[in-house]
């Protein structure tokens, strides 16, 4: 009865976001089609509605091809890695009790996001190819830049509200949201959200014009669909992140669990529907570009925004954080 209570509780954890996912990639495509006056996927089901079904199982039907001089293990765990990782981190979010309940789940958070490196390098330097080894290089630097930036931002955020809990984070924010004293922190947040899940203009690690398809190019069938699965669920992670973070989560009726989950995925919802409109809008940086922007722009004005904050919490003496 423990083992079944057990796979029980994980379809219900799993079956969501993969779901949520599988529709994020139609919306994805009727939103792009409809900004270029186009229908989108209307084929398959009404108004496209089985597309990502059909996508699925297209892609896991496929055959697993492995290059003969690949790295087998390590070509094959590191996409299951990557989307073991994607899954995790969805176990800390408060939407609105989180599954894994723990004190510090933002530090776990950033610590568990970072373990995504290894994923990205492994698939790329396991596929024994030039163009993937490059794409996952680029991937890792990406990642890394942005990281620094974003919990620069971050400590803004945690000396502010006193406490690394995501749950206590939405809580601070029943009278007023993060968004309104630190809404430069905001801009950045988002862009930086962009280039770290690998989103349009900054998605230079899957650049088509010099990689031809980044780390995951000598991937088919399964292993590039778990890629896939756990890209969109990182990009839905991120917008949910946001919300808790930025815009109240599900304040202010946080204390009431069915309406605070409908406010958080109303507010992805329309995060999602703003990273799809960037895409949009916008061509793909160059990769200098990419680092100008987080190492000589967003690194030196969080660093100080976040001298501020604490220079004004110090004064005030009105931080947990400050002895």
């Amino acid at each position: 009865m423990d083992i079944l209570f057990f796979i029980i509780q994980a379809l219900a954890f799993l079956v969501p976001i993969l779901i949520s996912v599988a529709f994020l990639t139609l919306v994805e495509r009727k939103v792009l089609g409809y900004m270029q006056f186009r229908k989108g996927p209307n084929v398959v089901g009404p108004y496209g509605l089985l597309q990502p079904f059909a996508d699925a199982l297209k892609l896991f039907v496929k055959e697993t091809l492995k290059p003969s001089t690949a790295s087998p293990y390590l070509f094959f765990f590191s996409p299951l890695l990557f989307l073991i990782l994607a899954l995790v981190l969805w176990s800390l979010i408060p939407i609105p009790q989180p599954t894994l309940n723990v004190n510090l789940s933002l530090l776990l958070v950033l610590g568990v996001s970072s373990l995504a490196v290894y994923a990205l390098l492994g698939s790329g330097w396991a596929s024994n190819s030039k163009y993937s080894l490059l794409g996952g290089i680029r991937a890792v630097a990406q990642t890394i830049s942005y990281e620094i930036s974003m919990g620069l931002i971050l400590l803004s955020i945690l000396i502010w509200t006193g406490s690394f809990s995501l749950k206590e984070i939405t809580l601070s924010q029943q009278n007023c949201w993060m968004l309104l004293p630190h809404l430069p922190l905001l801009f950045m947040w988002l862009i930086s959200t962009l280039a770290e899940t690998n989103r349009a203009p900054f998605d230079l690690t899957e650049g088509e014009s010099e990689l031809v398809s980044g780390y995951n190019v000598e991937y088919a069938g399964g292993p590039f669909a778990l890629f896939f699965i756990a890209e969109y669920a990182n990009i839905i992670f991120m917008n949910v992140l946001s919300i808790i973070i930025f815009m109240g989560g599900g304040s202010p009726f946080s204390t009431i669990p069915v309406i605070a989950s409908l406010i958080i995925s109303t507010k992805a919802i329309a995060l999602v529907f703003f990273f799809l409109w960037v895409r949009a809008s916008y061509p793909r940086f160059r990769y200098d570009q990419l680092m100008h922007l987080t190492w000589k722009n967003y690194l030196p004005l969080s660093l100080g925004l976040f001298s501020l904050t604490l220079s004004i919490l110090v004064i005030t003496n009105s931080s947990p954080f400050i002895l």
